[in-house]
């Protein structure tokens, strides 16, 4: 292995992910097209840093859309907070958001935890349920 690049193989091996994931990226442009040499493609350790942020990125909730914008962001020059600040205020608001409905849904599961009926169509947790279950009644056994 020559120490300056990886093969595909290599740098998948190193970031803990598929060869598939790799080409996968390159074709969605998050990750530049490799080098070829005798055909075979070569990454730089870049490219390994690169995919660390890709990584850490995926995990806190971002599309690889957003994933891409923030690093053509980046590759163009601009500071990388400028995108990241803006992308992390939308994302604040959907975690936000799925925070709020899975207390709802908490809160009908506790409430199923103590239904009593015997039938769906005399338990209020599936009478007229609202679209985003939010709004629980509170149920009273039947």
């Amino acid at each position: 292995m020559d120490e300056s690049t990886f093969t595909i193989g290599e740098i998948a091996r190193l970031a803990r992910l598929n060869v598939s994931a790799i080409r996968y990226y390159e074709a969605r442009g998050l990750l530049p097209e490799a080098l070829r040499v005798a055909g075979q493609r070569r990454y730089g350790a870049d490219t390994l840093n690169r995919l660390g942020v890709i990584d850490i990125a995926k995990r806190a909730g971002f599309s690889l859309d957003e994933i891409r914008v923030l690093l053509d962001a980046s590759d163009k020059g601009e500071p990388a907070h400028g995108q990241l600040r803006e992308l992390a205020d939308r994302k604040l608001h959907e975690v936000d958001e799925m925070i709020r409905r899975a207390q709802a849904v908490r809160g009908w599961l506790e409430t199923a935890m103590t239904c009593g009926c015997d039938t769906f169509e005399a338990c209020v947790l599936f009478s007229d349920p609202p679209a985003h279950l939010d709004g629980f009644a509170i149920h009273s056994a039947s």
